[in-house]
């Protein structure tokens, strides 16, 4: 069986980084893939340096032709056995042939863009009751989650490196600075928490605004913009406490890598982390917009090293039965296997 991973992504997100996690993992597992990409440099010398094949198309608009052709040049070549796209560009573009089309949903996505598949896999079971219900038969509808990777050999980001007092409770947030992402109602929650510092990794368009917005929250000289960063162990490592404001996640990686990287977790209750996480358990849930409750929560945590060790050790435990690297490999390969043996 040859699988081929077809990413129309952009140069940073969410997606983006998970298509690499895997794409590598799967690599180093032995499976038999190629991949094809937008030509993001960092991402093809990244996945090319990991020992991935990998080929470049433009992915663009309606009017071009030019993608589909060089996938299915791409495919014949590769005698592709399953070609998994990701996201909704990839899926228009990916043509039909003798190889399964699946795609994988890191969304609640509009399922138009997948007639033809003959599967679909969801990173969470909302999702793929979202596919269910949208009349796909059960039998091509898959569950697999994410899972991400530990850097063993990282070391803590220095916190003089970033003007960060060491004794001083950090609070880590990481995601695009995009208005769902909930930073702004972070930025209001740290007002109330008094001595606390905030690293914020990640860059997009909110950036400006939420620069300004802290400043007039006095908040700006506990808080630091890291812009995009791909050192997130070292990065966990630095942290006290994760927190994920989100409004809107489908599903949320950082979730599972607050708990792969045992660091307790916050995390509002957007629709990925409020069917993953257990309330009190493996991470304390509070509400989307609700910039009293995330300090309540923050503070909680922060003032109680016995109820951030519990949310640790569960979450540990979370990733060993349901996010490990190994499991869900092993969901991976036992799908496409299946996939290749129906032959759609």
């Amino acid at each position: 069986m040859h699988l081929t991973q077809v990413l129309a992504g952009a140069a940073h997100g969410g997606a983006e980084t998970f298509f690499s996690t895997l794409a590598v993992a799967l690599q180093q597992d032995g499976v038999d893939q190629s991949l094809v990409v937008r030509p993001h440099v960092h991402r093809v010398d990244a996945l090319r340096a990991a020992g991935c094949r990998v080929e470049t198309a433009p992915f663009g608009g309606r009017l071009d032709l030019r993608t589909p052709g060089l996938l299915r040049r791409h495919l014949r070549s590769h005698e592709a056995t399953v070609a998994l796209s990701w996201m909704n560009r990839a899926a228009s573009k990916l043509p039909a042939g003798p190889w399964i089309r699946a795609a994988r949903l890191g969304g609640y996505y509009d399922l138009k863009y997948y007639r033809g598949f003959d599967h679909l896999i969801a990173v969470t079971p909302g999702i793929r009751r979202h596919i269910l219900d949208g009349g796909w038969p059960d039998h091509r509808v898959h569950y697999i989650p994410n899972f991400c990777v530990v850097d063993e050999t990282a070391i803590p980001v220095p916190r003089a490196e970033y003007d960060t007092p060491e004794a001083a409770p950090l609070l880590l947030a990481l995601g695009r600075l995009h208005p769902v992402k909930g930073l702004d109602v972070l930025l209001h929650a740290l007002a109330d928490v008094p001595g606390a510092w905030l690293w914020i990794a990640g860059e997009g368009p909110e950036r400006a605004a939420l620069e300004a917005l802290a400043e007039r929250l006095d908040v700006a000289g506990r808080v630091r913009f890291l812009g995009w960063r791909d050192d997130r162990t070292a990065l966990m490592r630095a942290a006290d406490l994760v927190v994920f404001p989100s409004r809107f996640e489908p599903f949320g990686t950082v979730t599972v890598e607050a708990w792969a990287h045992a660091r307790p977790l916050v995390v509002a209750d957007a629709a990925g982390p409020a069917e993953t996480v257990r309330d009190g358990d493996d991470a304390l849930l509070v509400p989307r917009d609700d910039a009293a409750a995330l300090a309540g929560a923050i503070r909680r945590v922060l003032e109680a090293p016995d109820l951030a060790a519990h949310l640790v050790g569960r979450g540990l435990e979370r990733v060993a039965v349901d996010f490990s690297r190994e499991a869900v490999l092993a969901r991976y390969r036992a799908v496409l296997a299946g996939m290749a043996r129906r032959g759609g």
